[in-house]
């Protein structure tokens, strides 16, 4: 018998009632009120108000209230007061951040999607309000209403929407057109621990994953088994093993995007030096370990006659969305191997990422540099406790160090 998904109690629990063209009130499992949608004429979006009626013949003449009120409203108020003109004034400054290296090149890419998504973006909602009387039971209504149309929109999600709706009466607050921010409802966040490989001394020697992953690697590498028509090859496991031990994102802009140029060997102690020129978090430097090195040992063979500007792994892949898909496709393929595509732990690409982070935190018995990690990392000391540090067993040695008091000599 085919197991049933649970209605989401954000969908709708009556039928969508059109009291007449652009006017139509609905009722979701969220909330015991009607709510009121009223079409924008100018825009052609919609507004959603709740009637805070119960029953549907009061919610159908409070709907005729609210309208007549929203539409006057939406005719009075000047251009430059809407909430659509503060959040062009700071998608505008954002994209000029981006522009100088200011921010992250993305920065101004996401949040133009969160203003202007067609279905749920921020403009829909507020665009042609008047942000001087936007207020918080404003905010508490566009996410009751986003929650309707996208049930499963996580917290994180949520909380990167508050932060846009804020700088954007930010704008309009520093302009003087409004003295301070309404509150916002702080979106509940359930963290969960990051997906690594276990590794020994957390488990056993026989049951390290990681350990798993690297002899499954090797071994398909030396077997030439083809996905796709291409051959799995050693670079495969070189570069799973490069990742584990640099802490590199394994996207586009991060692993991909390494250049031989973008490497120095470094001494005492011995390690890369890599310079990601468009990561995640913009530019950083970073230190890998060990492996790391004696994997561009291995490339340095491979590719003898490599050009500073070639890239690291799978040169002849100019196309890096490319290279990144059959690398993709060849991991799942060790993964199943190594009989891991189900484990309910969720195993990726960037498990191997999060698999370098956690052994740093526990090879070093506690004394490794927390910032430094994180810096190194190109993430924060918050993201490190947060998902990393916080979700892993305390060594006798962490513990030891954790007691220890510095020297007063």
């Amino acid at each position: 018998m085919a197991k049933q998904t649970a209605k989401s109690r954000h969908a709708l629990s009556e039928g969508i009632i059109a009291i007449r063209r652009g006017l139509a009130i609905y009722k979701t499992g969220a909330s015991p009120y009607w709510q009121v949608r009223v079409r924008n004429t100018r825009t052609g979006g919609y507004i959603v108000r709740s009637t805070k009626e119960t029953s549907r013949i009061s919610a159908r003449k409070a709907a005729e209230e609210i309208a007549e009120e929203i539409l006057l409203g939406v005719r009075s108020v000047e251009k430059s007061s809407t909430f659509a003109h503060y959040a062009q004034r700071f998608l505008t400054k954002a994209m000029t951040m981006a522009k100088n290296g200011e921010r992250n090149p993305n920065y101004a890419k996401d949040l133009r999607y969160l203003l202007e998504n067609p279905n749920w973006g921020l403009l829909r909602f507020f665009g042609d309000r008047d942000i001087r009387e936007v207020k918080t039971r404003d905010y508490y209504e566009y996410n009751e209403w986003i929650r309707g149309i996208r049930p499963n929109i996580t917290g994180s999600t949520r909380r990167i929407i508050t932060a846009a709706f804020r700088n954007v009466l930010k704008e309009a607050r520093d302009d003087g057109l409004i003295d301070a921010l309404p509150a916002t409802p702080r979106a509940k966040q359930k963290d969960a621990p990051r997906s690594f490989f276990p590794f020994y001394p957390l488990v056993s020697k026989e049951d390290s994953v990681y350990r798993k992953v690297l002899l499954t690697a090797k071994a398909l590498g030396r077997e030439g088994r083809k996905v796709r028509g291409r051959a799995i090859t050693m670079e495969l496991y070189d570069l799973v093993v490069f990742t584990a031990h640099s802490f590199m994102r394994p996207t586009i802009s991060e692993l991909y995007a390494l250049r031989h140029s973008d490497v120095t060997v470094a001494d005492d102690p011995r390690g890369l030096v890599l310079q990601i020129r468009d990561g995640k978090t913009g530019y950083r430097s970073a230190r890998t370990m060990p492996g790391a090195a004696y994997v561009f040992d291995r490339i340095k063979k491979r590719y003898p006659n490599a050009e500073p500007s070639d890239f690291l792994f799978y040169p002849q892949y100019l196309n890096r969305v490319t290279a990144a898909r059959l690398v993709q496709r060849q991991f799942k393929v060790v993964l199943e191997e190594a009989g891991l595509s189900e484990s309910p732990a969720k195993y990726s690409m960037y498990s191997l990422r999060h698999t370098a982070i956690c052994m740093r935190i526990i090879n070093s018995h506690g004394k490794v540099n927390i910032f430094t990690l994180a810096k190194n990392a190109g993430t924060s000391v918050e993201q490190i406790e947060r998902f990393y540090a916080r979700h892993l067993p305390m060594s006798r040695e962490m513990a030891i160090n954790l007691q220890q008091f510095g020297s007063h000599e």
